[in-house]
């Protein structure tokens, strides 16, 4: 009698393993083993020639700096005219009154942050127009959210827009766009965008790619950045998972972008990509 028990009908796990025990490693020629290490060291250096310029930070690489009590920040990216950084609130926390210098744009990865009246909860899209102000932000039962156009990071900054508060007016109306099913233009098979803002030749905007979609390669006319905000996919050979950022200078290239569980990102990048 054998010792492995035999399979049900569907029962493809115990298959598998009776199949695995019986399956030997053929093995290789030191020759054969020499020439597939260099095949493959020569697919590793092609793929890094191809994604080179690209710049992913996974979660944890990028070092936290206290901003005030319960409040911390992580600068994931500077160009010198717009910085891009992960701010996360302990329950209760908050920042105070401030008018923008810049347009900030956010989007909350977990939890719900408050501004007045103004409630953003997850995956839901706020723009703070430059000169808008705002109420002291705080999340009641803590937060994550990713800002573009910040001035965190910047001592100088964050305390003039702090002192600029006090100025009259709230300038800009603030605009809220929520994670709902509205507003998705389906753009390939199993791919979405949904448009928030534009600016010139670039725009802010939603990917929503379902499993299996697939997206072609392209080259970057304008500088591009990427969150992934859940699911995972693959850019060229590069994975990124959720929680984790990418920025795709200009003239760099991205390679096909391919999911195989589903995936929902933000991306700052080319106007082109929106629907016309």
């Amino acid at each position: 009698m054998s010792k492995y028990p035999e399979p049900d009908d569907g029962d493809h796990g115990a298959l598998h393993g009776r199949i695995a025990q019986a399956l030997a490693p053929l093995p290789l020629s030191a020759a054969s083993a020499a020439s597939l290490q260099q095949r493959l060291l020569s697919r590793v250096a092609q793929s890094a020639e191809r994604h080179r310029g690209l710049h992913t930070i996974r979660q944890g690489d990028a070092p936290w700096r206290d901003l005030t009590q319960g409040v911390r920040a992580c600068v994931l990216h500077d160009n010198g005219v717009t910085r891009s950084a992960l701010v996360e609130f302990a329950p209760g926390a908050s920042l105070p009154r401030h008018r923008h210098a810049a347009h900030e744009e956010c989007i909350v990865l977990r939890g719900k942050l408050q501004a007045g009246a103004c409630h953003v909860g997850v995956h839901d899209y706020h723009l703070a127009p430059a000169g808008s102000r705002h109420e002291r932000i705080h999340s009641p039962h803590g937060a994550l959210a990713f800002l573009r156009g910040t001035s965190v990071g910047n001592a100088g900054s964050m305390l003039r827009e702090v002192v600029t508060a006090a100025l009259p007016g709230d300038g800009p109306q603030l605009t809220t766009v929520v994670a709902d099913s509205a507003g998705w233009h389906e753009v390939a098979a199993g791919a979405f965008i949904k448009p928030l803002w534009q600016a010139g030749v670039s725009a802010s905007m939603l990917f929503r790619l379902e499993a299996g979609a697939r997206m072609p390669a392209h080259l970057h006319a304008v500088e591009e950045e990427c969150l992934m905000l859940s699911g995972e996919a693959f850019f060229g050979d590069i994975l990124l998972r959720a929680g984790e950022y990418q920025c795709a200078p200009l003239a760099t290239q991205h390679g096909e972008a391919y999911t195989d569980v589903g995936a929902l990102l933000y991306v700052h990048g080319d106007a082109a990509y929106l629907p016309t």
